[in-house]
Order: structure tokens, then sequence, then C-alpha cells
């Protein structure tokens, strides 16, 4: 019996899915992107 990775995902259908144009598609995927945009990007520097 051969052998094979369990669960293997296509990189396509999850970008299809997920992916900012998929999220530019819909009405509420455009303003999560707006939210996320005015939060910022989280960067992981300490601060002293």
């Amino acid at each position: 019996m051969p052998t094979h990775y369990p669960k293997r995902r296509s990189l396509i259908k999850r970008v299809r899915k997920f992916g900012f144009r998929a999220r530019m598609r819909t009405s509420l995927g455009r303003k999560m992107l707006n939210a996320k945009r005015r939060v910022g990007r989280s960067v992981n520097v300490r601060k002293y």
C-alpha cells in the first residue's frame, strides 16, 4: 500500500477561497480588509 500525504490541500483552491482577490470580490471582504488596514500591521519588535 503506497503512502500519501494526509489532507494534501491545493494552494490554488486555498488562494481562490481566502486570497486577496477573493476578499475584494465581496462587500464584507472589502470591509474586513479596510478594518485590517485601519488597525495596521503588527510587527514583532520588542519595545524597551
